[in-house]
């Protein structure tokens, strides 16, 4: 029997990365990503399904469940740095924070409740994407981080809900990805680790099926 993965933010950096190991581990995938033409190249390099769209899109998340009727792993990878450069607290502005909150927490929340069922049916798994931005205090990344803290509770408190499924949220550490390199600088994010990396390690992760919890990928 065939595993199947949904994979959010799959066209770039740690999506990609990971999309691309369990693909070489014979998984069955649904890519999505916004990047309509990225995304095709990849799932076109993976044999896995495109579905582009935007996870913030009601009717998107609802192709998306539609599309995996028998689901073993959902992967929340996308997710939006907000406001750059990175504004203190004080000046961040509250529309940026309002669409951050939407794309970081709101959306994976919806996914996951989306595609429970088929979760549940298959005793499947859950990896939400973190950050240490969650629990550090640092300067500029006020926004981002309190989305991830966000993220970091909606995943222990389902943990705690859903015997049956393993939930994971996954703080990769600093990878070489866009994001980053929109965050800090292209000099400072090269010098940071590769995703495929981290994409093994959520592999492995994967395949022991570790009870439910915060894991730090480096």
């Amino acid at each position: 029997m065939t595993n199947t993965a949904l994979i959010t933010g799959a066209s770039r950096g740690l999506g990609l990365a990971l999309a691309r190991a369990l693909a070489d581990a014979g998984w069955t995938l649904v890519l999505t990503a916004r990047g309509t033409e990225e995304l095709a190249r990849v799932a076109g390099e993976l044999g896995a399904t495109a579905i582009p769209g935007d996870v913030t899109d009601p009717a998107h998340r609802a192709a998306l469940a539609a599309a995996v009727p028998d689901l073993d792993l959902l992967v929340n990878n996308a997710s939006g740095l907000g406001a750059t450069p990175l504004p203190p607290l004080a000046d961040y502005p509250l529309d940026t924070f309002r669409a951050l909150v939407e794309t970081n927490v709101t959306a994976p929340l919806a996914l996951v409740q989306a595609t429970l069922p088929a979760l549940r049916r298959r005793r499947g798994a859950i990896v939400n994407i973190t950050s240490d931005a969650a629990l550090g205090a640092y300067q500029g990344w006020g926004g981002y981080g309190a989305t991830k803290a966000a993220l970091d509770q909606l995943s222990n408190v389902l943990a705690a809900e859903e015997r049956d499924v393993a939930v994971w949220w996954v703080d990769p550490g600093e990878m070489n990805t866009r994001m980053l390199a929109d965050a800090v600088g292209a000099d400072e994010a090269a010098a940071a680790s590769d995703p495929a990396i981290v994409a093994a390690v959520i592999g492995d992760l994967v395949k022991a099926r570790p009870a439910s919890g915060r894991v730090s990928a480096q």
